[in-house]
């Protein structure tokens, strides 16, 4: 199977919340993501209060939610890996202005005890993750409007915002405008929005 066929069809599986393509495309693209992050999170003080595991699980938790409301056109590997960088970097830039806030400043928290720095752990997904991320899902589709919900699953279908506005009526920048304001609402509702997330 060519790559472009494996990766379309792994993203439609991700589209409709198969957990075992959640975790395949995890195993496929955390190491990636975890590099790019690392590399962006050099700020001894910040490393301390969280590590590039908790800005990369924000990331994929975003990017799932987000897939199976079919918010995203890929056209192949290397566009996902553009994407997941962005994601990176703007969670990396989020938090790091969360914790220099000026109540939660860092620079006014004392060092971690010797030894007792943060360990990341490996980057196989979990049981308890994999079932973390299909709660999630769900928790997601459920706060969508039945529109919504139906918006969403057209999109993962895979169908164009011409085709769904054709069914649906109204506009495809409209359809689409209206997905994106949905997934915006329900991802601040589940805390799982920064700022500029892609």
């Amino acid at each position: 199977m060519p790559e472009t066929d494996s990766f379309d069809d792994l993203l439609r599986r991700v589209r409709t919340g198969d957990a075992a393509a959640a975790d395949e495309l995890w195993r496929q693209y955390e190491p990636f993501l975890r590099r790019e992050v690392r590399l962006r999170l050099r700020d001894p003080h910040l490393r301390r209060l969280f590590d590039e595991n908790d800005v990369c699980q924000s990331v994929m938790a975003s990017f799932f939610v987000r897939a199976a409301a079919g918010q995203f056109d890929l056209g192949g590997p290397e566009q996902l890996r553009q994407l997941l960088s962005r994601m990176g970097r703007n969670k990396l830039a989020t938090q790091a202005r969360r914790h220099r806030a000026r109540r939660r400043d860092y620079r006014r928290v004392g060092e971690f005890p010797e030894g007792e720095e943060r360990q990341a752990p490996g980057a196989e997904p979990s049981p308890s993750q994999a079932a973390a991320w299909r709660e999630l899902l769900r928790e997601f589709r459920d706060r969508l409007g039945a529109e919504e919900r139906q918006l969403a699953d057209l999109r993962a279908e895979g169908r164009s915002w011409a085709d769904i506005a054709a069914r649906l009526g109204g506009t495809a920048d409209a359809r689409r405008v209206q997905l994106n304001r949905a997934v915006s609402r329900v991802s601040r509702e589940l805390g799982l929005a920064g700022v500029d997330d892609d």
